[in-house]
């Protein structure tokens, strides 16, 4: 769940929201509602809900009122109830009929309409922060890896387009590993994957079925399809599968979409993903299934690097001196990416326990144990600062050789 303060009719209250929409509407609780939600952990009962409640604001809590309320996240699925339970059943099964994975955020964070669309992304190559539209020639080399924002693409679209022009004018690889940020997994799965297609207002880009059937059988850490309902709303693949299909059309490639998962565990235990045994053989294996492909192949990683600000949990509002010590952290951790260092990476994150909050760091690390010892470019690096929040998300793209 997200939970946001909101003015509502000159009142602040509080919006519930769930990004997996399996809770297909927000809901606004005023203060004494959020308060007991708060609470509604499986260890208080109603009598610890009410006299919690009196303690908190000095009043009886209105006869009817803790039930209205039940009753009302109930029925909008925000309670982990049966109701809930046949509600995310069903979402699972409309989801796993269809045999393309929608552009859910078509219409929202870009154009849908494919001509304004077309229009808009190009946009985002022009100068002075674009790289242009005209593709230099490569010497016939794509890069082996490329690192690609998945903010808003009206907000970082200049560091997507230096990211995807590095594809343009060169021989385009014919298959595409994307391991996007999986915002929302929370069980034990690391990684999840899809047999879906990718649809986008430019067409769907293909799945390849058989390679991602290949790694689900090899991979011994997990099940890659016991979360696959995280892809339903996940944006970090979306908006990499958008510009894929503008820069290179739909047709001559296949993708292989892989969520991957935070590794907060081992940043508090400080020790290597790798050593973890889901994120070893997810590596393993999927390194295996490269080395056997004869197809030229190209690993993307769509992330994001800090999070830092009020907005997200920082007591300290992300002014001008606290943004210049997060790029100053960030280029140093950049520097790793360059010279194809995943243990220093990770370390690099590790040594303040993610202070920053490197919105991309499983994604990149288990990009960087497959392109171990290739070089990096930084190509863009930029700032997105939320002045209403007191906050700033950075980003970055880089071509991995």
């Amino acid at each position: 769940m997200e939970a946001f303060p909101v003015e509502h009719q000159g009142q602040t209250m509080i919006c519930l929201r769930d990004p997996m929409a399996i809770a297909p509407q927000p809901i606004l609780l005023g203060m004494g509602g959020y308060f007991l939600l708060t609470l509604f952990d499986g260890q208080h009962s109603l009598s610890d809900l009410r006299q919690a409640y009196a303690r908190q604001f000095g009043e009886v809590l209105a006869a009817g009122k803790l039930e209205e309320l039940i009753e009302a996240l109930d029925q909008a699925f925000y309670l982990d109830s049966e109701n809930f339970a046949r509600r995310r059943a069903a979402v699972m099964e409309e989801f796993k009929a269809g045999s393309e994975r929608a552009a859910i955020h078509a219409g929202l964070c870009y154009e849908g309409d494919p001509r304004r669309l077309r229009e808009e992304l190009a946009a985002f190559f022009d100068p002075p922060h674009g790289p242009g539209r005209s593709p230099q020639r490569r010497n016939g080399r794509a890069p082996a890896g490329l690192i690609a924002p998945h903010i808003d693409p009206r907000r970082g679209g200049p560091a997507y387009a230096h990211a995807y022009f590095e594809l343009m004018g060169a021989e385009p690889p014919e298959l595409f590993i994307i391991l996007g940020t999986s915002h929302y997994g929370a069980g034990p799965e690391l990684f999840t994957a899809t047999l879906k297609n990718y649809a986008t207002p430019l067409g769907a880009l293909e799945t390849d079925r058989d390679f991602v059937a290949r790694l689900a059988r090899r991979y011994s850490g997990g099940d890659l399809f016991a979360d696959e309902l995280l892809h339903r709303n996940e944006h970090s693949i979306e908006f990499q599968a958008l510009f894929l299909a503008w820069a290179l059309g739909t047709r001559g490639y296949k993708v292989v979409p892989i969520l991957v998962s935070s590794f907060h565990e081992m940043i508090a235990a400080g020790r290597m993903p790798a050593a973890d045994p889901r994120v070893g053989s997810f590596i393993e294996a999927l390194r295996t299934e490269l080395a056997a492909d004869p197809r030229s192949a190209c690993i993307i990683a769509g992330v994001d690097f800090a999070h830092v600000g009020r907005k997200f949990g920082d007591e300290r509002a992300a002014d001008e001196e606290f943004v210049k010590w997060v790029e100053q952290e960030d280029h140093a951790l950049i520097e790793t990416i360059e010279r194809g260092d995943p243990e220093g990476f990770f370390r690099a994150i590790d040594k303040d326990k993610d202070r920053r909050r490197i919105c991309g760091l499983s994604p990149m690390y288990t990009q960087l144990e497959l392109l171990r010892g290739r070089s990096g470019r930084l190509l863009k690096y930029d700032v997105a600062m939320e002045p209403p929040t007191q906050s700033a998300v950075t980003f970055a793209s880089l071509a991995i050789q």
